[in-house]
């Protein structure tokens, strides 16, 4: 729609992220290469966190992308999965035979193993999402390792997911877990001037004409609305792009970017974009903390309550949780 009138071949602040288009910012950078040192450098386990939006699928793209040949890789970016499925997931996704019973898969798994030793091939397992994965599930990908015999360095785990994975590694159950990982490293937003960059980035590679399209304090705002969020800016961005459009514009400025954010405002949102200051995030923990096991029981009353049929429909969960997890709740009866 708008972008003819940009002078653009197509949009530049798509949503799907697009493997031929990846702007890397210094922070990017420094994540791949801790990404691929942790394979290079035969790390077991590595830990990777990142806010919500701030590129973090992008980035484990990017890294796919480079990968030899020689590396056997499972990718598990949905932990709303029993034990069962997250086995046949694992045993599909590897290419080992999966009949519902766990002690044949470690057979096969330790099989591939000393396989991939002996040709000198390596095995990458990569756990996006992580910090929505139950304890119990946490503790079976590190009994996983436990195959690998010392001195072959074939196995490598990923935990990928947002910052409340510390927290969720935190639990006393994990600590042979936390032991075990070589490295950690969080993902970063964008600062001012990697905003810029990236923005006239997305423009150039929309075959813009001429990269002046946002003003300098346009970019500015958008900065501090979305706080350097990668997919945030996309947001705006395309928002401001149509309006523009709309209005006849043919630069955005500031002033069009906070019309644009206000029209983007959920109602009843305290915010204009939907994201997760690092002030909250540290109050939402300290106020888990302080509730500590009372809170745990009432979650695990009200998930019961969820499960049973005669109950459900006056659990409390079910007007807070998303669809997805409430049918998984239910089939659980």
């Amino acid at each position: 729609m708008y972008t003819k009138y940009y002078g653009l071949t197509k949009k530049p602040f798509a949503l799907t992220p697009d493997p031929s288009v990846v702007f890397m910012s210094e922070t990017h950078q420094e994540g791949l290469a801790i990404l691929k040192y942790g394979i290079l450098s035969k790390k077991c386990f590595l830990v990777l966190t990142a806010d919500v939006g701030a590129g973090k699928t992008t980035l484990l793209h990017a890294l796919v992308s480079s990968l030899e040949q020689d590396i056997h890789l499972c990718i598990l970016n949905n932990p709303i999965l029993r034990r069962d499925e997250f086995f046949s997931y694992i045993a599909q996704k590897l290419g080992l035979t999966w009949d519902g019973n766990k002690a044949l898969f470690l057979v096969e798994f330790d099989k591939l193993l000393k396989e991939c030793h002996r040709k000198n091939e390596r095995v990458l397992l990569i756990f996006d999402e992580a910090h929505v994965f139950p304890v119990d599930l946490l503790e079976e990908i590190r009994l996983l390792s436990n195959l690998e015999e010392q001195g072959q360095d074939i196995l490598s785990i990923f935990l990928v997911g947002q910052p409340e994975l510390n927290e969720r590694m935190s639990d006393d159950r994990l600590l042979p877990l936390r032991q075990r990982i070589g490295i950690r490293f969080h993902l970063s937003r964008f600062s001012l001037p990697e905003t810029r960059q990236y923005i006239l980035f997305r423009l150039r590679h929309a075959g813009a004409r001429h990269l002046n399209i946002f003003s300098n304090d346009a970019i500015a705002e958008v900065h501090r609305v979305s706080q350097g969020t990668p997919r945030l800016i996309n947001i705006i961005c395309d928002h401001a792009l149509l309006s523009g459009f709309a209005e006849n514009k043919p630069m955005i400025n500031a002033k069009l970017i906070v019309e644009s954010v206000d029209e983007l405002h959920f109602p009843g949102e305290e915010k204009a974009v939907p994201v997760v200051s690092r002030q909250a995030r540290t109050a939402s923990m300290h106020l888990l903390g302080m509730c500590g096991g009372g809170a745990v029981v009432l979650l695990l009353v009200l998930v019961v309550m969820e499960v049973l049929p005669d109950t459900r429909d006056i659990s409390l969960l079910g007007k807070v949780l998303p669809e997805s997890l409430l049918q998984y709740l239910h089939f659980l009866k």
